[in-house]
């Protein structure tokens, strides 16, 4: 048990950064839809949030700490740090370690909001997707935990709720645009009946 005691501090960090991954993204989507319901609101709902990517990072940062001090499957910086560099199961690894750094860009410019362009910011956000989908695949195909049923279904099960809030954020999206849409047509349309007249 002893021997092992950075490999489960590292397995069990990289489920718990997951999971607050995973809320931070449905929170953030949440937000995002009138689920939560419409503007303005609260300002805790904000941070909430932020609290949760906040925690995922302190966790994924316990995720590969715990691995570069584990001696059962010997991780260095190299393999930390670069994609397809380890022996262990390299592919999975890679997954993490690009999710990791989308998270870090999303952290970063989520504090430095009030510093950046709107623009800057909405495009760096929109990786948390990228991000979600690579950590999700990265906690199945590279830990021992992964053939655990429980946890597949939870994931996947999660993932779902991912997709359908994605799915329902685009559909208002689209809906306001199309709503949008008319008034730009509508001094064309004015114009051309003063032409026929």
């Amino acid at each position: 048990m002893n021997d092992q005691l950075w490999w489960y501090v590292a397995r069990s960090g990289g489920i718990v950064a997951w999971a607050l991954l995973a809320a931070s993204t449905l929170w953030g989507l949440a937000l995002s839809t009138r689920i939560l319901g419409g503007r303005p609101r609260a300002n805790w709902l904000l941070d909430v949030h932020r609290f949760l990517g906040g925690l995922a990072v302190i966790f994924t940062g316990i995720h590969v700490g715990a691995l570069v001090l584990d001696t059962y499957v010997s991780f260095g910086l190299t393999e930390i740090l670069v994609p397809f560099t380890g022996t262990y199961r390299p592919a999975a690894v890679a997954w993490g370690i690009i999710a990791t750094y989308l998270l870090l860009a999303v952290e970063a410019t989520s504090l430095l909001r009030q510093r950046i362009s709107r623009r800057v910011w909405r495009w760096t956000h929109s990786l948390s997707f990228a991000l979600f989908g690579l950590s999700t695949v990265h906690s199945l195909t590279a830990g021992t935990h992964s053939a655990n049923p429980i946890l597949r279904v939870a994931m996947l099960a999660t993932s779902a709720a991912v997709v359908g809030l994605t799915a329902a954020t685009i559909d208002q999206h689209l809906r306001r645009r199309s709503t949008n849409t008319p008034q730009r047509t509508v001094p064309v349309i004015a114009k051309e009946r003063r032409h026929a007249h």
